[in-house]
């Protein structure tokens, strides 16, 4: 830094002196540098003796002519390089130009409101995510719906499928208890979508495709058939079973082979039916397993809360708003209990 102060010190003064004596100093000076050279071929310059001749090099035309320490192809890289780091300093501080990226989260949520809502365009994703307070263009959005996968997964295809259809679905299925004498007794029952309702169950130890027939006329009197009735590939139905479901004018639905997760809701009610109150009692013959259920299904349907059903009953159950006591009602001999306020 001493010597740079030191240098322009130097050039006042020369400027102050005679021409004469300026030419004579810069010969001896030249004289010196050349024997330098010789013994310093490649001399070590630091950064102010690069900014020195940087700066000079815009306010002297004969620059070059003076150079004897380096090459003018050596100052213009200098330049150059200075010009790089310049710029690259003003864009570090400045706010980035161009098109700002879409973040991980917002492409995400595109590629999820696809998969779910296949008929969706770029027009109503676009007015989704303005609801929620994400600033995109409506063209980014076309961008990335192009890279998102449109067909839906199986599972999310059936389930839509249900919910749509659901007041006029109904699904059966048998479900197997073991007896006190090591037999086996299929009990039958037919559920509604709508509210979980168990619209018809039996009882009996050699069910045919027959005696299936017979339960779906009791279970469907008075042109009070569903839309739809949803069953699996069990050899039970055989022919006959399929035949009578399209003579009450119901469509069968047939799940998939080994896919009982097709048939969710008499699935999930042979779970219920079974924590509740088969893993806790022996049936001893079909009159005792019989009695049992219909007990169970008038508890299933008045007092026992769904999550399905937003923790309503089949029945809709009335919220009692008091304060007093409460009481205790027993159900299924005290398996289950149902809770009231005092009158």
């Amino acid at each position: 830094m001493f010597r740079f102060i030191g240098l322009c010190l130097g050039t006042l003064v020369r400027l102050l002196r005679a021409r004469r004596s300026l030419l004579l100093e810069n010969l001896a000076l030249r004289q010196q540098l050349a024997v330098l050279k010789r013994r310093h071929p490649r001399p070590r310059l630091d950064l102010l003796d690069k900014l020195f001749w940087v700066v000079i090099r815009r306010f002297w035309s004969g620059w070059q002519q003076s150079l004897i320490a380096v090459t003018p192809e050596t100052v213009v890289r200098w330049h150059r390089g200075g010009f790089r780091l310049y710029w690259k300093l003003i864009s570090k501080v400045r706010r980035p130009a161009g098109r700002r990226q879409t973040s991980k989260e917002v492409q995400e949520l595109i590629f999820r409101m696809v998969v779910e809502n296949p008929t969706w365009g770029a027009p109503r994703i676009h007015g989704e995510l303005l609801m929620l307070g994400f600033d995109v263009s409506e063209r980014t959005i076309s961008r990335w719906m192009k890279r998102a996968s449109r067909e839906p997964e199986p599972a999310q295809r059936w389930l839509t499928f249900l919910r749509n259809h659901r007041e006029a679905i109904a699904a059966m299925d048998f479900f197997t208890v073991p007896t006190i004498t090591f037999s086996a007794l299929y009990c039958f029952f037919v559920i509604s979508h709508d509210r979980r309702r168990i619209l018809h169950f039996n009882v009996t130890k050699h069910p045919t495709s027959l005696w299936i027939v017979q339960q779906l006329r009791e279970a469907f009197p008075f042109e009070s058939a569903p839309r739809f009735v949803i069953l699996d590939r069990d050899a039970k139905y055989g022919l006959e079973v399929p035949a009578a479901v399209r003579s009450l004018m119901v469509n069968p639905v047939r799940t998939s082979f080994e896919s009982p997760w097709q048939n969710g809701v008499a699935e999930r009610w042979i779970g219920s039916c079974r924590r509740d109150l088969l893993d806790h009692i022996i049936a001893v013959d079909e009159r005792h397993l019989k009695r049992l259920l219909s007990e169970y299904i008038r508890y299933y349907h008045e007092d026992r809360t769904h999550l399905g059903l937003g923790k309503g009953t089949p029945d809709r159950r009335n919220h009692s708003i008091a304060s007093g006591r409460v009481l205790s009602h027993v159900r299924l001999g005290g398996l289950h209990h149902r809770y009231d306020w005092a009158a």
